[in-house]
C-alpha cells in the first residue's frame, strides 16, 4: 500500500498491480468467502504507517481489499460503500457480489485515462454461493476461486498452489491465508505489521479477533 500515487524515483505512475507494495487475498471457500491482508503502508523504503486499514466491509454480504495509491483507493471504497447502501436501500435486499464489482469496475474505467492507482479484491456470498473478483485500474474484473493482488502476491500463490487440496472451509481457508501472508512477510518488505482477516458466510461478515488469530498462528506454528 502506497502513501503517494507516483514511483518516487521517475514520477511516474506505477504500471502493473505487483508494483503496489502490499499483500491482499480473496478465497472462495465451501461455506462462504475469507478476505485477507497486512497492515504496512510505504512510502518508496520507508515504512510510513504499521495500522494501515486494507480490509473493508461494504455490506453484510461483501467486503473489500485495496493495494495501490492509499488516497485512491479509499475513494473508490468509498464509492463501493454508497452504491451499494443505496441499492440496498432501492431495492430492499442486498446486492449480487457479482453485481458490486461490475460497478466498480465500471467506476474504474470511467476514469481509465486519469485512473485510480487502485487494485481491489472484492468477494463475498449471495444466493448463488461464494464470490471473489479481482479488480485493476482499468476496470478489468476476473472472477476466481482464489486471488492475490501486491507486491507479495507471487509468494502467496506459492504456498496457495502448493497446498491447495480442493475449496476449503471457511476455518481452513482462514488458515492457508494467515500461511500466505506470514510467507509475503518474510519475503516482501513492503508487508508487514500484521494481520486483518474477515469471514464472509450466511452468517454475515466478520472480521477475526487478534486473540483468535494468535491461536491459529500458535497452532500453525507459524511465526
Amino acid at each position: 500500500m502506497e502513501l503517494h500515487r507516483h514511483d518516487s524515483t521517475s514520477g511516474r505512475p506505477f504500471a502493473h498491480s505487483l508494483d503496489t507494495g502490499t499483500t491482499t487475498i480473496g478465497l472462495v471457500c465451501r461455506d462462504g468467502v475469507v478476505l485477507a491482508t497486512e497492515r504496512r503502508a510505504t512510502m518508496g523504503h520507508f515504512i510510513a504507517n504499521k495500522t494501515t486499514v486494507k480490509l473493508f466491509r461494504i455490506d453484510k454480504n461483501i467486503g473489500a481489499t485495496l493495494a495501490g495509491s492509499l488516497g485512491d483507493a479509499q475513494a473508490v471504497i468509498r464509492y463501493m460503500q454508497a452504491e451499494v447502501a443505496l441499492y440496498r436501500l432501492r431495492r430492499g435486499g442486498p446486492v449480487r457480489v457479482e453485481s458490486a464489482a461490475t460497478l466498480t469496475a465500471n467506476i474504474l474505467n470511467a476514469n481509465r485515462y486519469t485512473p485510480y492507482f487502485a487494485w481491489l479484491i472484492v468477494g463475498g456470498t449471495d444466493a448463488s454461493g461464494g464470490h471473489v473478483f479481482s479488480l485493476d485500474a482499468g476496470g478489468g474484473c476476473v472472477e476466481d476461486r482464489f486471488v492475490s493482488v501486491g507486491s507479495g502476491s507471487p509468494f502467496v500463490y506459492g504456498v496457495f498452489e502448493d497446498a491447495w487440496k480442493g475449496i476449503p472451509t471457511i476455518s481452513d481457508g482462514i488458515d492457508l491465508c494467515l500461511r500466505g501472508l506470514t510467507t509475503a512477510m518474510k519475503r516482501d518488505s513492503a508487508s508487514g505489521d500484521g494481520y486483518a482477516i474477515a469471514a464472509i458466510s450466511a452468517d454475515g461478515y466478520r472480521e477475526i479477533e487478534p486473540e483468535e488469530i494468535g491461536k491459529r498462528l500458535s497452532r500453525l506454528k507459524v511465526t
